[in-house]
């Protein structure tokens, strides 16, 4: 397991981006869950975001990939509208230890 953040830098209704080397983390906030992924698209294989800590579509519904605009359920990593539908991303287990936030890095599927 990995330190990520506390969980006060990843407010409710946000995302974040945290670098770890090659492999980026993506930690998004809503209705009080915590969600953690890989930042890496299953479609092309790159980073959700050109920006940092862009990654939620304009009414922060949504993850998305800047690339080409494919829409992620922020609860299930589930693609649901883009090149990569029916795709997820890939969700990394997480902690939390205290008010810190652990998590568990992965490769992306090869």
């Amino acid at each position: 397991m990995h330190y990520l953040c506390t969980q006060q830098e990843v407010p409710e209704g946000e995302a974040r981006g945290f670098e770890f080397g090659p492999k980026s983390v993506v930690a998004v906030r809503r209705d009080g869950q915590l969600y953690t992924y890989l930042n890496w698209c299953p479609h092309l294989g790159i980073e959700l975001n050109f920006m940092p800590d862009e990654f939620l579509d304009m009414d922060k519904q949504f993850l998305t990939c800047v690339n080409h605009g494919a829409l992620f359920e922020i609860e299930t990593g589930q693609c649901l509208s883009g090149p990569c539908e029916g795709q997820p991303l890939l969700t990394l287990r997480h902690e939390l230890r205290g008010e810190e936030v652990w998590v568990e890095l992965q490769d992306p599927p090869v």
